[in-house]
């Protein structure tokens, strides 16, 4: 038999398998999802997500459900905190599923770095209003470079800074009202078994982030504000004086008289290389007034820095001395210095 060539051949020749229609064109269209449910992220664990539905403003949201993040929002990132719309089951029964459809806008984002040279920024909270450091008079001994510079996320995020003081009844705590007396911000003093109304009023209606190293006491704290949460609680280590981390994981916790407030893990390093020195800056409105006097590209702590001058002619109010000292600090905390200038030894490992 001759073979034919393929010059011979027409499409009558060409065979058509049997029962393959027409496959359907894709299409970058995505549902519009118009009745999704609104919610936010109160836990997040190993890709599933704990979402109260409702807003944070709500009291009390009625319904904690699961979900998991849909195929459409790819690589996008769920934070603890997020506003976030849901499809799917959203009834809240065992072993339901929603689909969470949508992150919100995001405010008031908490990030933090491994260390100070890794561009690798990390979101630790979004769309909290407050952060509430957690530091204890002794046992473990407050650690001032790690306050510091938590106060410094702080201000790049736009939240307002708070201090816990606790353990008060074991020593004084004057090493930290000396420290941090001039910065204005709201430090409560917590005892042992006694509440405390003032923290309460503060905390009242907000979102607010509690971080602090381990052993500080902020677990024992939390238990206190939220009654029959029952967060674990450890000892601190008598010969290396730390903590064990006994938060694992962020949670966000309603207060009963209103208000949200997120335990975080204990932190050992907070880095800030994703900080905006001028973000730092304007936490201090009556010292930024002087910096038209400065040079270029000035690190607001060198001898050219017009701040030094501006602050001792009285333009930045009664207090502007110790304040400009505080600015300083926490612009060497941002920079990995300590406060002599020099480096800072590297960080205790996680």
């Amino acid at each position: 038999m001759t073979a034919r060539r393929r010059s011979d051949l027409d499409e009558d020749d060409v065979r058509i398998r049997p029962g393959r229609g027409k496959s359907r064109p894709r299409s970058k269209e995505r549902p519009a999802h118009l009745g999704a449910i609104e919610g936010f992220i109160i836990a997040v664990d190993r890709g599933r997500f704990t979402v109260a539905l409702g807003r944070v403003s709500d009291d009390p949201p009625t319904t904690l459900i699961h979900a998991v993040k849909a195929r459409e929002l790819g690589r996008k990132s769920v934070s603890i905190g997020d506003h976030v719309e849901l499809v799917g089951d959203v009834s809240g029964a065992v072993d339901s599923r929603a689909r969470i459809i949508r992150i919100g806008e995001r405010h008031g984002v908490l990030r933090r770095s491994a260390d100070d040279v890794d561009d690798v920024e990390r979101i630790v909270v979004a769309n909290a209003t407050k952060l509430a450091i957690v530091v204890a008079v002794t046992n473990p001994e407050p650690r001032t470079r790690l306050i510091d510079r938590c106060l410094v996320a702080a201000y790049d995020a736009g939240l307002q800074p708070m201090l816990i003081v606790t353990k008060v009844d074991l020593a004084e705590p004057e090493l930290l009202t000396a420290a941090y007396g001039a910065l204005d911000i709201p430090m409560v003093f917590s005892r042992k078994g006694v509440d405390s109304a003032d923290l309460t009023g503060l905390l009242h209606g907000e979102m607010t982030v509690l971080v602090g190293a381990s052993g500080v006491g902020k677990s024992t704290l939390v238990n206190r504000l939220v009654p029959g949460t029952d967060r674990s609680t450890g000892i601190v280590n008598a010969v290396t004086g730390r903590g064990r981390h006994t938060s694992t994981s962020a949670v966000v916790l309603r207060l009963p008289a209103g208000g949200w407030v997120v335990d975080t893990p204990g932190v050992r390093t907070f880095g800030l290389a994703h900080v905006n020195p001028a973000r730092v800056l304007g936490a201090f409105p009556e010292i930024a007034a002087g910096t038209d006097g400065c040079p270029r590209a000035c690190s607001h702590d060198e001898p050219e820095c017009a701040l030094g001058e501006f602050v001792a002619a009285g333009h930045a109010g009664p207090s502007g001395t110790a304040r400009l000292e505080s600015l300083r600090r926490l612009l060497r905390s941002r920079a990995g210095e300590d406060a002599s200038g020099e480096r800072e030894s590297e960080p205790e490992p996680r």
